[in-house]
Order: C-alpha cells, then sequence, then structure tokens
C-alpha cells in the first residue's frame, strides 16, 4: 500500500525531482490535459474530482510512510490543482496549456487566501491536496476570464 500511495502522490515519480517538484508534477498533468482535450467539460470535471480524492488519499498515506505533512515529493495536488484550472477552456492549443501552466504555478506559489489557510489547516491528505484545489479554482476564473476576452485566440495567431 506504501509503495501505491507514494507512486500515486509523486505523480508517477515526477515529486522525487531533485530541482522543483512542484513544477514538475504539474508538467505531468500537461500531456494529461491535452490527452483528455476532447471529453466534455463534465468528463474533465469528474477526471480532476477524481485525481483530487485519489490525491488525497494517497497524500496521507504517503506522509505517514514518510512520516512527514506535505512532503516535497507530493505532487498529485499540482496535478489536480492544474486540472481544474484548465477546466473552462478549450485544451486543444498550445496557448492554453503553458498559460494556465503559469497561472496556477503563480497560485500555488504565491498562496493567497484562502489557499494559505486550507495549507495550515487542513489535517492530512485535505490539507496537502485541497490548498491546491483553491489554487486551481483561482486560476480556472483567470482562465475564463482570459478566454472570455480572446486572449487564446490572439496567441494562437503569434
Amino acid at each position: 500500500m506504501n509503495a501505491l500511495a507514494k507512486l500515486i502522490a509523486t505523480a508517477l515519480g515526477a515529486g522525487y525531482s531533485p530541482i522543483a517538484p512542484g513544477t514538475c508534477g504539474t508538467a505531468v498533468a500537461v500531456p494529461l490535459t491535452w490527452v483528455l482535450a476532447d471529453f466534455a467539460i463534465w468528463q474533465f470535471a469528474l477526471v480532476a474530482v477524481a485525481v483530487t480524492l485519489l490525491g488525497v488519499l494517497a497524500a496521507h498515506y504517503a506522509d505517514r510512510a514518510w512520516g512527514s505533512h506535505d512532503n516535497q515529493k507530493i505532487v498529485i495536488d499540482e496535478v489536480a490543482g492544474y486540472l481544474i484550472t484548465m477546466l473552462p477552456v478549450d485544451r486543444h492549443g498550445w496557448a492554453p496549456l503553458v498559460v494556465g501552466f503559469v497561472v496556477f504555478r503563480f497560485f500555488d506559489i504565491v498562496k493567497p487566501p484562502p489557499v494559505r489557510w486550507l495549507d495550515e489547516n487542513l489535517p492530512g491528505g485535505w490539507g496537502v491536496v485541497l490548498d491546491d484545489v483553491a489554487a486551481g479554482v483561482m486560476g480556472a476564473i483567470v482562465m475564463g476570464s482570459l478566454a472570455y476576452f480572446g486572449a487564446f485566440s490572439a496567441l494562437a495567431g503569434l
């Protein structure tokens, strides 16, 4: 169980990166998002919810195995957060994938309220994952706004 939890929690090993494991975890989500680009929004949302719930469980067991809380190797939360960031946009082109990456990483690193509060106050796997879910929701608001104003169409024309 611990080996499986660590495999999932590290997003198939991306979390073991000695440099910027959170960024590497988010990078794992980019090709996954592209592969799921043809999914209807409800199907894509279902995947995001499944990754979130699986992430909470895996983070809980992985942290117990490592004897830590929110170990930097746990990056499944970045995968969940990026998927949520990408919910409101067309996931086919390079522009939304790249901009979503930057937008999500910004909110994940800066941790504006309530992101930091969730990280610091929720127990176990919930605290590990739900702060990234909140960062993903903030990212989704930005991405939806950018799409509404045609930013991705403009970028695709470059």
